[in-house]
């Protein structure tokens, strides 16, 4: 699982790493940790307030240090989508579909 924290270094996003390690290693997860800076990057993702969460390549996080159950809910839907199905585990949607269910 790739996780990206996007923000400038601030107190909520140190926070928010910690807190993401907490519970990746709480649970056993696996997950390749990044922060990122760069403000450029940043808003490449579309995010204005940090900071922000991206999992996977998708923004599910803006905005202040997420609660630690949103986190947990994250976390526990690593590895549960199959390469042939959605989060959902209905059929994978076309390679132009957005979003989920």
């Amino acid at each position: 699982m790739d996780v990206k924290v996007l923000g400038s270094g601030c107190s909520n996003c140190r926070t928010t790493v910690a807190l993401i390690e907490q519970v990746a290693k709480a649970r056993g997860v696996p997950i390749e940790l990044q922060k990122v800076e760069d403000l450029q990057q940043i808003m490449s993702f579309g995010v204005m307030s940090t900071p922000g969460v991206v999992i996977d390549g998708r923004v599910v996080h803006a905005g202040g240090v997420p609660g630690r159950e949103k986190v947990e809910q994250w976390l526990a839907g690593a590895g549960a989508a199959s390469p042939t199905t959605s989060c959902c585990g209905g059929a994978k949607p076309a390679a132009n579909a957005k979003g989920c269910c």
